[in-house]
């Protein structure tokens, strides 16, 4: 199994109830990246969205910066909202990475739900669907011919309305292949165009049971099926929320209580019995971490919840926590540090690794890795 990390950013109180500037954050960011290669994991993604209180509204750019700072792990967008951006531009920004990394890029797309977006870039979340399958299809065409002539599809919204002529989009990416992956978390639409096409998918698994999210990648194997192909060649990841291991469940358990009491009490306070969107909020606390994907507990614990979501989707890449939170940039460490030593070996015999490819040319990592720190 190969393990990722995942940071969408978001800059809210740490430890301290302090919160970091923006520089200090994205620090924080780079670091924690450098600490998942150092640490043997096998890659690190970086989110975008495009709101308070997150600061990934740039993930090319912080990506190109990891690119320059790490050598090996591959580097993912965790997701790229492609309804909303212009393909044109998208292959050349992330076209630009995948040169800098030495070809250790992965895109994830997805749609994104947040009213935010709309307001930003004029697309609804209904229209969305139709914009990300027209975006994803000219993103294809770009990334596999050399010159590309397109017209925008009638009736189809879209930020890009200007068509291509035998248009030369510039670099091509250093991989013969970008691999895109599509972000499932509620909608068939995101599965079967990934089917469609034979791409991988990487189901959310946040904070609903996990049969909703099984039930998106069965669908997933059987269109993939439909289209004629095997459905164990169909590659899966997986999230899971929330990171806290240590060397006993109860100590795991204390100390991310804090953490879900405040989210159920901001529910409370709300008048809502549910999450945003279609999660549902859990009876208590105990019902959260026997029914959620939140890595909470003891190494053996962590490393038994991972193989239970891994025998009903049979993926075999998952991501975690890349970020400390509110916990702390200590907390993830021991956590990380744990999970490299006492649940990553155990993974890597336990469940067949999936294709992984190594990078194109070797990248030598910048060895000042003190001059990101912030005086």
């Amino acid at each position: 199994m190969k393990v990722i990390g995942l940071d969408i950013i978001p800059n809210t109180p740490d430890a301290s109830g302090r919160v970091p500037t923006p520089a200090e954050r994205l620090t924080q960011t780079v670091e924690n990246a450098i600490l998942f290669e150092e640490l043997g994991f096998d890659g690190f993604a970086v989110g975008e969205r495009h709101h308070p209180p997150f600061l990934s509204s740039a993930p090319p750019v912080v990506l190109s910066h990891l690119a320059a700072l790490t050598r090996r792990i591959r580097l993912f967008t965790g997701v790229t909202l492609l309804s909303v951006l212009d393909p044109v531009r998208v292959a050349e920004d992330y076209a630009t990475v995948d040169n800098l990394s030495g070809g250790r890029l992965e895109l994830i797309i997805g749609k994104g739900n947040g009213p935010e977006q709309a307001e930003l870039f004029g697309i609804g979340r209904l229209d969305a669907w139709d914009t990300i399958r027209e975006n994803y299809l000219l993103l294809r065409k770009i990334w596999s011919e050399q010159k590309v002539t397109w017209d925008a599809p009638a009736g189809v919204p879209s930020i890009r309305t200007a068509p291509l002529r035998d248009a030369e989009i510039w670099p091509r990416p250093l991989q013969r292949k970008i691999r895109i992956w599509h972000g499932s978390a509620s909608a068939e639409r995101s599965v079967e165009l990934a089917a469609e096409h034979g791409d991988p998918i990487f189901s959310a698994n946040g904070f609903n049971p996990l049969e909703h999210y099984g039930r998106l990648i069965d669908h997933y194997r059987a269109k993939w099926a439909e289209f004629g192909r095997d459905p164990q060649d169909a590659l899966v990841g997986a999230g899971h929320i929330a990171l806290v291991v240590r060397p006993n469940s109860q100590d795991a358990r204390e100390a991310f209580r804090p953490s879900y009491e405040k989210l159920a009490a901001s529910l409370r306070e709300n008048g809502s019995h549910q999450l945003p969107g279609t999660f549902t909020l859990y009876e208590d606390y105990d019902d959260y971490l026997a029914q959620s994907s939140a890595l909470v507990g003891s190494p053996q614990e962590v490393l038994d919840k991972i193989h239970r979501y891994q025998q009903a989707f049979g993926n075999t890449v998952i991501h975690i926590s890349g970020h400390g939170g509110e916990l702390g940039q200590e907390s993830l460490r021991e956590s990380l540090e744990l999970f490299a030593s006492d649940v990553l070996p155990e993974l890597r015999v336990s469940v067949p690794d999936p294709d992984w490819p190594e990078p194109v040319v070797a990248v030598a990592r910048t060895p000042a890795r003190e001059s990101i720190a912030l005086s």
